[in-house]
């Protein structure tokens, strides 16, 4: 009678005890080397296996601590940008705290924000001006914000030099509710806005800056 490789597996599981009845099988069993050509015993064998295993659950803790310490620097400069936010006495200025705080925060090379349908804010702010109706049509139509290579939008020329990567962040109020602006987040970096990179930070940045700006939608007074 012929046994398989599986009716030999199959066995040893429904007789956990084999290897205590018969203990030199086990002392005297070779197995071959996961790396080599070489053979080492059964007992070698598992202990080479617990040891990968121990460092593949070292590396992930590492990369748990990294990924830690990096979200935890992020949660502070989203924190410091804020705190600016929410520190700036003349609503005039706020648009200048969201542009200037974030590339102040993330180091970020190229910073431009305009804004259109908010009353309050004066039609001489730097930030009301150059906006065309093209440009708000794309706005409205960006539902999530844009990452990649591609600098040829017509808001690039609102930087002070054109990117090696781009984010384009569209904000509004609430999802349902018309675009108030579009901010343009430029790098020297090719890669710093990957166009397979995730978009939950920068939609939480729309948020945040559109919940700022919400100081403007009142028209000003006098």
């Amino acid at each position: 009678m012929t046994y398989s490789a599986q009716d030999i597996a199959d066995f040893l599981k429904q007789h956990p005890a084999f290897f205590e009845e018969h203990p030199d099988v086990f002392t005297d069993m070779r197995v071959p080397h996961p790396h080599s050509g070489q053979t080492i015993s059964l007992a070698e064998r598992q202990i080479f296996t617990l040891r990968e295993r121990a460092r593949d659950m070292e590396w992930r803790l590492s990369e748990l601590a990294r990924n830690a310490k990096a979200n935890e620097i992020i949660t502070q400069r989203v924190m410091g940008w804020c705190i600016a936010l929410a520190g700036e006495s003349n609503p005039q200025h706020v648009p200048g705290a969201v542009a200037l705080g974030l590339a102040r925060e993330f180091k970020i090379e190229h910073v431009a924000l305009r804004l259109w349908n908010l009353p309050g804010l004066a039609a001489d702010n730097a930030h009301a001006s150059g906006v065309s109706e093209d440009v708000r049509t794309f706005a409205e139509s960006l539902k999530t914000p844009y990452c990649g290579n591609d600098t040829g939008f017509e808001a690039v020329s609102w930087l002070d030099a054109k990117p090696q990567s781009l984010a384009l962040v569209a904000l509004r109020p609430a999802e349902d509710q018309a675009t108030i602006g579009l901010l343009v987040l430029g790098s020297d970096d090719p890669a710093r806005f990957d166009p397979d990179m995730g978009t939950m930070f920068l939609d939480n940045i729309a948020r945040l800056a559109s919940a700022a700006l919400r100081r403007l939608e009142a028209p000003a007074a006098g």
